[in-house]
């Protein structure tokens, strides 16, 4: 069996991605003996010679596998979505005998991600020391993909008019922008979904993005569940069909409250530990709008960024 991300279902009969065997791929191949449209996107994979990259390599990847699954669901990369995808660029500080610095990010179309974090372990410590409350390989693999969404979205009518008086003007010079929020960092206070969010609006956008992804498939997953309460709509309510942002937000907090209570009960970390503000829920509320319409609102490809797509993997 397989798992068709068109679908959303895992399917007999047809062929299972070419990665299988070392980092357990269980997409669908698109191609007789080749990739799935997740392993397609990553352009270089680490030394895979290096104890312990093989290992970091196949949960990052299986984090992105389950981000593609849900974009899927508002029809990103889908099939019938003709436009660039993101190349993936999975490093890892573990080089040889040597630990090499690597910056999670994207640019150009191209996404690089630090494998060295999906060790839990590591990820805790790094929470700690940035002052995250939420950090995850799930959480950056939204984020970075949000980035590239952006440039998809940002040559549709209408976008940019809306976004600048939410977010700024994503124009403002990033480099400065950066140095000026580690120097000084703010505090996300009633406008901004986080910390991060306030150095610049191309970084506010990737937050909200994230987080409501982050609610949405929350509160999708406690459907799957069957669970019932207070203000948590009956069986049958798909959280990525639904096109009232506020009745969304509503839902999700209901549920991430929830969920909060028992984790509490059992002394761990909320699950959602964050406060939507009327402004961060008007931010999420456009990502909401414009991402659930996903690729279906775009132009042809060739209104889109010109981005160069690379199927197989290098060593890095």
């Amino acid at each position: 069996m397989a798992f068709d991300p068109d679908t959303g279902r895992f399917t007999t009969n047809v062929q299972i991605c070419s990665r299988h065997q070392d980092i357990a791929c269980n997409w669908r191949a698109d191609s007789e003996g080749g990739l799935c449209r997740s392993c397609a996107m990553t352009s270089t994979i680490p030394d895979l010679s290096v104890q312990g990259n093989l290992d970091l390599l196949s949960r990052s990847e299986a984090a992105k596998r389950w981000v593609l699954a849900n974009l899927a669901r508002w029809n990103w990369f889908t099939t019938s979505d003709d436009g660039p995808r993101p190349v993936f660029r999975m490093l890892s500080e573990h080089a040889g005998q040597s630990e090499v610095g690597v910056t999670m990010g994207h640019a150009d179309g191209v996404i690089t991600i630090n494998v060295v974090e999906a060790d839990d372990a590591i990820r805790a410590e790094r929470q700690q020391q940035l002052g995250e409350l939420y950090r995850s390989m799930i959480g950056h693999m939204r984020h970075e993909i949000a980035h590239f969404l952006f440039e998809r979205l940002a040559v549709l009518p209408g976008f940019l008019d809306e976004f600048r008086p939410l977010f700024g003007d994503e124009r403002a010079d990033y480099g400065e922008a950066l140095q000026a929020h580690y120097a000084n960092p703010k505090d996300p206070g009633e406008t901004h979904i986080s910390e991060y969010a306030t150095m610049h609006p191309h970084e506010d956008w990737a937050e909200t993005a994230a987080h409501i992804l982050h609610l949405v498939d929350m509160t999708d997953s406690l459907m799957a569940t069957g669970l019932s309460g207070p203000d948590i709509p009956a069986q049958g309510y798909d959280a990525y069909a639904d096109t009232d942002a506020d009745r969304l937000l509503t839902t999700a907090t209901a549920v991430a409250l929830a969920v909060n209570e028992i984790n509490r009960a059992l002394d761990n970390p909320d699950v959602y530990p964050f406060v939507l503000t009327d402004m961060t829920r008007s931010k999420l509320s456009f990502a909401h709008r414009w991402l659930s319409q996903g690729a279906t609102l775009l132009p042809a490809r060739e209104a889109q960024p010109q981005i160069a797509l690379q199927a197989m993997p290098d060593q890095f």
